[in-house]
């Protein structure tokens, strides 16, 4: 049996490296943030907005948390989310967490490379929603997800290949592929 929960801030590469390690290990993959991305087109709101929102109704959170906590009872899954991993913690499910970091000038300019745009505006988008889902996770749960000391791994994404970062979560998940 094999849980993994991939988290990081936006840029820091969890969907690039769970997608290479869905690949390697055959395992189910579930993207949290697919989720919430979906929810804020149906309230015809862009993610800023949605968030914003959703520091108002936190049961648009509480719903998505609740499906994330189903999943940690899956085997061979790999669940990626700004919480999954934090979750796993809280709520002492059996995964191996990761948690990815990078600066915040890598990460805005992986995410222009993925949709484009400028960096400075880039950077300043980002720090909104990073402020607007603190805000909430602080209000909610007066948590704080990015806390290293929930993970079992931490690795700072900015100066390695996604062969470098998958190789060091296989080693110390001590999963053989």
């Amino acid at each position: 049996m094999a849980l993994l929960t991939i988290s990081g801030l936006p840029g820091t590469g969890t969907t690039t490296i769970s997608l290479l390690l869905q690949e390697k290990l055959g395992y189910s993959y579930v993207y949290s943030g697919e989720l919430f991305r979906r929810l804020a087109e149906d309230h015809h709101m862009s993610l800023s907005e949605f968030g914003a929102y959703c520091e108002t109704h936190p049961e648009i959170d509480r719903e998505l948390d609740d499906k994330q906590l189903l999943l940690l009872d899956s085997d061979n899954l790999i669940l990626e989310g700004r919480l999954s991993g934090w979750l796993a913690y809280t709520h002492h499910k059996d995964a191996f967490k990761i948690l990815l970091t990078a600066d915040l000038d890598t990460r805005a300019l992986r995410i222009i490379k993925r949709e484009s745009g400028d960096l400075e505006a880039r950077k300043q988008e980002i720090q909104q929603r990073e402020r607007s889902e603190a805000k909430r996770y602080q209000k909610y749960y007066n948590a704080d997800p990015n806390k290293q000391d929930y993970y079992d791994l931490v690795i700072d994404t900015s100066d390695k290949s996604p062969d470098e970062i998958v190789t060091l979560i296989l080693t110390a998940a001590n999963i053989s592929h």
